[in-house]
């Protein structure tokens, strides 16, 4: 028997990337997935790969910066599963990017309104559920980036470090319901939302990520869905309020020059201006 038999749950964003690896993950544990995603191919191509991991998934278009799309995520989980026992608020982009003096306020809004307001409205959405259920777990998608600053990446960092914030308010207000509230905190990740944008693609982003880092690779999609599991699993019963940093090490110390370092450069890897969703970006030649 799987570690989420019989458990139903929402993913944000899990068309691709993190999101995706961890449905397929939660499918092969024996949970029911709703994949709710903008991206209409991948989320059912995720479907597909959920059902042929043992699980079962239906696909739910959405946008997470629409109030009503995050509820209607939540209701088709009710609507097709009978219950909800998770909700993974994991849809991200770069969102703003650049000189905070050149950052627009309309780029900065869009990015809390995906990165952080998304977040809140998942949480919203699911107590009243989870309440119903007995209890559940709410997880999110932080960054290393809301627990120290990256040139550039203003927005980003900020939002991130309101998600932090948010689970450990939400943890303790939701304590008594018997739901969790859990955030990651990935590190250097390889997923197409990052080596997309890159020249060289995936390889090439593996081998910088690497470099950055003391753990000698870069981070996987895998790494954070085994996260997002424990999190997500009866294991983690006692583990509420916590902000969990999966990053081979990057936040511990130097490697091969200042802590820095590694932000800095990555964070030159984007384009300034706005920085969509993976699905929609075009690599570099």
């Amino acid at each position: 028997m799987g570690k989420l038999e019989g458990k139903v749950a929402v993913i944000t964003g899990a068309a691709s990337g993190i999101g995706r690896s961890t449905a397929i993950r939660f499918a092969g544990e024996g949970a029911s997935i709703v994949i709710a995603d903008l991206n209409r191919e991948g989320g059912e191509a995720a479907v597909r790969d959920c059902k042929e991991n043992g699980g079962n998934a239906v696909f739910q278009l959405t946008d997470v910066a629409r109030e009503e799309d995050i509820k209607g995520a939540v209701d088709r989980a009710v609507k097709e599963f009978g219950r909800l026992n998770v909700i993974y608020n994991n849809a991200g982009l770069g969102g703003a990017v650049g000189p905070i003096e050149r950052t627009t306020a309309e780029n900065w809004d869009r990015s809390f309104a995906i990165l952080l307001r998304a977040v809140f409205l998942g949480i919203k959405y699911s107590v009243p559920e989870m309440r119903k259920a007995g209890g559940g777990s709410i997880i999110s998608t932080a960054s290393i980036a809301g627990l120290r600053g990256a040139p550039g990446l203003h927005a980003y960092c900020a939002a991130k470090a309101g998600v932090i914030s948010l689970t450990r308010s939400a943890s303790i207000e939701l304590a008594k319901d018997k739901i969790r509230v859990n955030c990651i905190c990935p590190g250097l990740i390889a997923t197409p939302l990052t080596y997309n944008r890159i020249p060289g693609g995936e390889q090439t982003a593996t081998q910088l990520f690497a470099a950055f880092q003391p753990w000698p690779r870069a981070g996987r999609p895998e790494d954070i869905a085994a996260m997002a599991t424990f999190l997500a699993s009866d294991d983690s019963e006692f583990v509420s309020g916590q902000a969990m940093v999966v990053d081979g090490a990057v936040t511990s110390g130097m490697v091969g020059g200042s802590i820095g370092q590694g932000s800095q450069n990555a964070s030159s890897l984007l384009e300034e201006g706005w920085s969509g969703p993976s699905f929609e970006i075009k690599r570099p030649s």
